[in-house]
């Protein structure tokens, strides 16, 4: 029986094709969808013979729509009071443990780490009752704060009804997400910190300099690149923020739509009001607003020339 021999110069073509496949499928194939969605006007219960051309329509509805804008509006506010934060915490916590942690470092990382492979919906049953108005623990903790002179009069007076109040919402959803990827950010610059060679550091101390001069000087000009891989990744995810708020809002935004994300608002369109046109016109809307805010975010990264 003859054995079948694949030509060299077919045989990398053949070793990609089944990556190829499944991203034509699940990949370009649903963008491609999408797009051609954007200009159609189609409810997916009644069939694809009941799609029609409707040009720019769509995308004049979404630009038009209150809704969208106030969507965007609260996905803005939880991106940056949920991904700041993230950084200015990672950066020094990261240095702190490249530096004060040798033999228990991966032990301590790994449970930075661990809410960030935290199932969704664990994560949102765990801060439901975290965050309940009568039996919470953050509203438990916030009454003996209370006590402490002074303190207690930056505090609220009574329990906050966290998912309840619009004013409460949108914090409590930035908690859970910076909690939830403040430790892949400390993996990262973790990693960036070990390239670092110690040369620079022992060079800079004979010269006199503190561990904050070393800081300032050192550390931050070499983690520079990871610094923009971070915040580029937070400025894309915080832009794309769906699971928190859907799970912790019911799907629905929560009390005055505080906690309806710009993907949240996406998803009703499609589902819960069967316009597939509109919400594909959004998401390739909200696909602009992404790559402008990444644009701009290469463009602050950028080396200064001189």
């Amino acid at each position: 029986m003859k054995h079948l021999r694949l030509s060299p110069r077919w045989a990398p073509y053949a070793l990609l094709a089944p990556f190829l496949l499944l991203f034509l499928v699940f990949g370009l194939f649903p963008l491609a969808f999408s797009l051609y969605l954007s200009f159609q006007s189609w409810e997916p219960t009644s069939g694809l013979a009941a799609m029609h051309y409707v040009g720019l329509d769509n995308f004049a509805f979404a630009l038009r729509d209150e809704w969208f804008w106030k969507s965007l509006a609260n996905t803005g506010w939880l991106a940056l009071a949920s991904g700041l934060p993230q950084h200015l915490v990672a950066i020094p916590l990261a240095s702190f443990l490249h530096l004060g942690f040798k033999r228990w470092r991966n032990a301590v990382v790994g449970a930075y780490f661990l809410p960030y492979i935290t199932s969704s919906v664990a994560i949102a049953i765990l801060f439901s009752s975290l965050f309940s108005t009568d039996y919470g623990l953050i509203n438990l903790l916030l009454a003996l704060l209370r006590e402490v002179p002074l303190l207690g009069a930056l505090l609220p007076a009574q329990a906050v009804d966290w998912l309840n109040d619009p004013d409460a919402l949108k914090p409590a959803i930035s908690m859970i997400v910076f909690w939830r990827y403040v430790g892949f950010n400390v993996v990262l610059y973790l990693a960036a910190l070990q390239t670092i060679p110690p040369d620079l550091y022992e060079a800079a101390t004979m010269d006199g300099a503190g561990r904050l001069q070393q800081f300032f000087h050192i550390t931050l000009p070499s983690i520079r690149p990871m610094i923009f891989f971070g915040v580029t990744l937070s400025v894309i995810g915080g832009l794309q923020l769906f699971e928190e708020p859907f799970i912790l809002t019911g799907g629905k935004g929560g009390s005055d739509q505080a906690g309806m994300t710009a993907a949240v608002y996406l998803y009703r369109n499609a589902f819960d009001f069967n316009d597939f046109g509109a919400a594909s016109a959004m998401s390739w809307l909200l696909f602009l607003v992404v790559a402008l805010l990444t644009w701009l975010t290469n463009r602050a990264f950028r080396p200064r020339t001189r």
